[in-house]
């Protein structure tokens, strides 16, 4: 059985909400933001989705890539 995030069911912080939304804006993977702020994949879609974040990737090139000129 996977072990329970600390933070599992605990109510939301102002400063958590804010680090959501930093993490959401910096193209963070859901489940690396789940890692760091230690809840559930689940919990961090639910709440992005309550306070209106997107948690879509920008149409960003992955791992900063250069496109070749070939």
């Amino acid at each position: 059985m996977p072990k329970t995030p600390q933070n599992a069911g605990k109510t939301w912080t102002p400063a958590e909400v804010k680090q959501l939304k930093q993490a959401a804006t910096g193209n963070t993977p859901t489940r690396v933001i789940a890692l760091h702020m230690q809840r559930t994949p689940e919990a961090i879609y639910s709440k992005a989705s309550q306070e209106n974040i997107s948690l879509k990737p920008t149409n960003q090139s992955p791992y900063d890539r250069k496109k070749s000129g070939k």
